[in-house]
């Protein structure tokens, strides 16, 4: 009998082995130095692993850890401030953007990532301006951090309807080495826990030689590209006025993309354009709670599927989202496409949990690593109280609701542990590595003088919000 750290029992399980979602009963996980030793039923892992700890998870269900493959957690300083209107960027959240400074983004990370991992999100794919406190952070909780630092030519400034972005060349080579430092101190960090990537804002924003430059180094050093593609009315409009085509198109003429992007959005992508996208290897994160609210829209990420691409789920932000909740993007990306459709059987629960691990971990390029519960591979995996009103009853013959229930009824509360590289990080909604009160505490200090700064240029542009407070609407 081997000696181990850690067996893992539990009634129910989802391993998402294979093509589907792997179920099994009575079954175990036995965990060593981090990575998964073996799957299977109780009686076989007990009789042939004596370990240090065992956890015993009488009434609950396992499942790999949720993917949030994009995300801007800084943002969330900035939470509300934003919906319900049109011209979401320029009009919305840049008054407010403006305002915030790198302490009062910092305290809206601190929040946002215990408020990932509460809900069972165990990798974070964080991306912004300045990243080493958000890495910091990550690193003492135990999450999984997949992090991009923002690459950008155009000056941070509000830019009218039809106003071309202005490109700054020295703050474009001070962003791109900023980058290159985060991942000199942080790439690979424990173990390979912590990887960051580059992350070129979006063809819109930066020069040709800049965005060229992005691709070349992460290549150079085996790291991955993270960037926002065709997001919308906005991009387009950018990329037809200064280069006079639709930004695929200028990518697929730069023969820009291949397997080592990660792609964000594809917002206001035409079917032939995401078949292209897809063909170049490259894998997709889809937000559908941020751009339904953001802009109206459904992404196309069914359509990305279906030509071949792997697809997984991300949060973006709390002023465009409102919440950093994988449980709630599984509905989201399930209920969009069915009424887009009219189609109730389009996106069953069981593809949109699939997004939410396995998908989503070969999507930014760890699925060799993580995404499911499988020998070998890294011991990232939660367990969901089946004991919650929001998963009750438990129906296991003719058919298993466990998974319907998690994507249309639960909230997030219902996930009781979070486990990365064979560490507990979360237990009964407590993150061990973080004072949750603390990082609320501080947070609230700061709204008041983030609204004194963004005051004058929020009521000046005269969006959607600023008539809704005038009216009385808010």
């Amino acid at each position: 009998m081997s000696r181990i750290d850690t067996i893992i029992k539990a009634p129910h399980m989802y391993t998402m082995a294979g093509d589907g979602l792997g179920y099994m009963d009575s079954a175990a996980v036995a965990i060593d130095s981090g990575r998964i030793l073996a799957v299977g039923p109780v009686a076989d892992i007990e009789a042939a692993y004596q370990p240090e700890q065992t956890l015993e998870m009488e009434h609950h269900l396992l499942l790999p850890g949720f993917v949030d493959g994009h995300m801007h957690t800084s943002c969330n300083i900035l939470r509300g401030l934003a919906q319900d209107t049109d011209n979401w960027m320029m009009n919305g959240l840049q008054p407010f953007d403006n305002a915030a400074t790198q302490e009062e983004r910092d305290a809206g990370s601190r929040l946002a990532i215990i408020e990932a991992i509460q809900a069972g999100t165990t990798t974070l794919g964080d991306y912004d301006h300045d990243m080493d406190a958000v890495c910091a952070f990550i690193a003492k909780v135990g999450a999984r951090g997949n992090i991009a630092q923002t690459v950008r030519s155009a000056k941070h400034q509000v830019y009218k309807p039809g106003e071309l972005y202005v490109f700054d060349t020295d703050q474009g080579e001070q962003s791109l080495a900023r980058n290159i430092a985060l991942y000199k101190k942080w790439h690979g960090h424990d173990g390979g826990r912590i990887r960051v990537l580059f992350g070129p804002q979006g063809a819109d924003f930066m020069d040709t030689t800049l965005l060229q430059r992005c691709k070349d180094e992460a290549k150079k050093r085996g790291t991955r590209v993270h960037i926002h593609l065709q997001q919308g009315s906005r991009e387009l409009a950018q990329m037809e006025m200064r280069y006079g085509m639709r930004t695929v198109a200028f990518l697929e003429q730069t023969h820009y993309l291949d397997e080592n992007f990660i792609v964000v959005h594809l917002t206001s992508c035409e079917e032939d354009e995401v078949r292209a996208v897809a063909k170049t290897g490259a894998g997709m994160v889809v937000c559908p709670g941020s751009i339904a609210i953001i802009d109206g829209l459904v992404c196309p990420s069914m359509a990305f599927q279906q030509a071949g691409g792997a697809c997984g789920l991300g949060s973006d932000q709390a002023p465009g989202n409102n919440c950093h909740n994988i449980i709630n993007e599984m509905k989201n990306v399930a209920l969009f496409n069915k009424i887009m459709r009219a189609d109730p059987e389009v996106m069953p629960a069981w593809a949109a949990l699939r997004m939410a691990t396995i998908e989503g971990a070969r999507a930014i390029g760890l699925g060799g690593e993580i995404g499911s519960l499988e020998a070998g591979k890294k011991a990232d995996l939660i367990a969901v109280d089946l004991n919650y009103p929001s998963m009750q009853p438990v129906f296991t013959h003719p058919m298993r609701n466990m998974v319907p229930n998690l994507v249309y009824s639960a909230r997030g509360r219902e996930v009781a542990l979070s486990m990365v590289d064979g560490r507990v990080i979360m237990r009964d909604g407590v993150v061990l590595g973080a004072d949750a009160a603390d990082c609320l505490r501080a947070v609230a200090a700061y709204p008041d003088g983030i609204g004194a700064r963004a005051e004058k240029e929020f009521f000046a542009i005269n969006g959607t919000n600023a008539q809704y407070m005038r009216n009385d609407q808010l």
